[in-house]
């Protein structure tokens, strides 16, 4: 339920992805009151079917999260499992909260899409995302009303750093970025029969380790040609202790960026420039030391270069589009 944001109809889709149903936008954002993409074109999706329906958008994808919920309840209730993928536009551009249907009508006469540029404010963010906070209680509630609270796995957490009118101190950097501030983002895992609570844990994970854990849970085995991109967290689930350290790699096209971590190393290339650094005394990557560990640095460039090697290469015509450039805001 929600944002797809991954190829559209007929080639590509949540139902040619292996889910059963979908609610949502195929784009990456949309108005929150007329679902008009970036582009200016309705997007809002039953299933394959294009398809209006009124109402804000977070709302809404609360709306049918809880009523899917409640058609999957009876079988959960009889050993079969469900998995429900909700993923917020909240708080994405346009900066709209409850109360603001008229200036997405302004937006549309103005020709302007989701690109509200002249507008939004921290008051207005801290909106949008406590309506995406109350939905995602009524979710909570819909499962206690079911009585799957405890047995019952949810992980809350983001795809990037924040933007705009966010805060990611101390961390530099935000979306569009693979400094920190672009790529740590927190995740919270809330499961009374196996997490115990309040219980926290230092390990280092990727969102497609999600996936791997959720499919191993659930009983899947990947199949030999298609291994798995992530590694199953269920054993940190049931013991906060548990620790297992792998490289991780990243690659953006925005600004030629690449990204490494091992441990608590980290290398980093943005503009043409590598750097390295220490993110257990450095998490802020103020105290660059590729000049002072040639080595270590010259180890890394090697591993992501190797990596990248077996990875698809980046289509040549694949493009950046940015909201706003230097002229809209001041840069950090």
């Amino acid at each position: 339920m929600g944002k797809w944001h991954l190829g559209y109809p007929p080639h590509f889709g949540p139902l040619r992805s292996g889910y059963e149903e979908f609610f949502g936008p195929m784009s990456g954002g949309v108005d929150y009151f007329t679902h008009c993409g970036a582009n200016g074109q309705h997007d809002l999706w039953f299933g394959d079917e294009e398809k209006a329906q009124p109402g804000y958008l977070t709302d809404l994808i609360t709306e049918a999260s809880v009523d899917f919920i409640d058609r999957m309840a009876g079988g959960a209730k009889q050993d079969t499992p469900f998995f429900l993928s909700v993923h917020y536009t909240a708080p994405h551009w346009p900066w709209e909260t409850r109360d603001d249907e008229a200036l997405a009508h302004e937006l549309v006469e103005n020709r302007q899409a989701i690109y509200h540029l002249h507008g939004g404010n921290v008051e207005s963010y801290r909106r949008m995302i406590h309506h995406m906070d109350e939905g995602i209680g009524q979710i909570m509630q819909a499962l206690t009303r079911h009585g799957l609270q405890e047995d019952t796995l949810v992980v809350f957490t983001s795809d990037n750093g924040g933007e705009r009118f966010s805060d990611n101190w101390p961390l530099v950097g935000g979306k569009m970025d693979l400094t920190e501030g672009g790529i740590r983002v927190p995740w919270i895992a809330h499961w009374p029969r196996v997490i115990a609570p309040g219980t926290t844990s230092r390990q280092v994970c990727m969102t497609m380790d999600w996936s791997a854990t959720m499919l191993a849970l659930g009983g899947a085995t990947p199949h030999a040609d298609y291994p798995w991109d992530g590694q199953s967290l269920a054993p940190l689930l049931h013991d906060a202790a548990w620790q297992a350290e792998r490289p991780l790699f990243w690659r953006m096209n925005h600004r030629g960026q690449r990204a490494m971590r091992h441990g608590d190393w980290k290398y980093l290339r943005v503009d043409g420039i590598d750097y390295l650094f220490n993110l257990a005394s450095d998490e802020r990557e103020r105290a660059n030391l590729a000049n002072v560990m040639p080595e270590r640095l010259a180890a890394m460039i090697t591993q992501w270069e190797r990596w990248n090697e077996s990875m698809p290469a980046i289509p040549g015509d694949a493009t950046v589009s940015l909201c706003y450039t230097d002229k809209d805001m001041p840069q950090r």
